[in-house]
């Protein structure tokens, strides 16, 4: 899971769910990807790792959501 932040408008964030860290980076900062294409480029804030995927992707729609949400924003941002 890939915690970025837009570095020409910081109020821009995103997190989403890879198995290939570097890859997805570079999608996002060349425009591959229609949700963060207009706030290119992007910084890596943070990553987290998990051994399950269903963790992960449970985890990701948890940040995404309600306190989840909150909790993201206090932590990683």
């Amino acid at each position: 899971m890939l915690f970025v932040q837009s570095s020409a408008n910081p109020s821009k964030t995103y997190i989403g769910y890879t198995t290939n860290l570097k890859q997805r980076l570079e999608t996002h900062n060349s425009g591959g990807s229609v949700h963060t294409a207009d706030f290119r480029p992007w910084r890596l804030v943070t990553y987290l790792a998990f051994y399950n995927q269903e963790k992960a992707l449970a985890f990701e729609k948890y940040l995404k959501v309600g306190s989840g949400h909150a909790f993201a924003k206090k932590h990683f941002w």
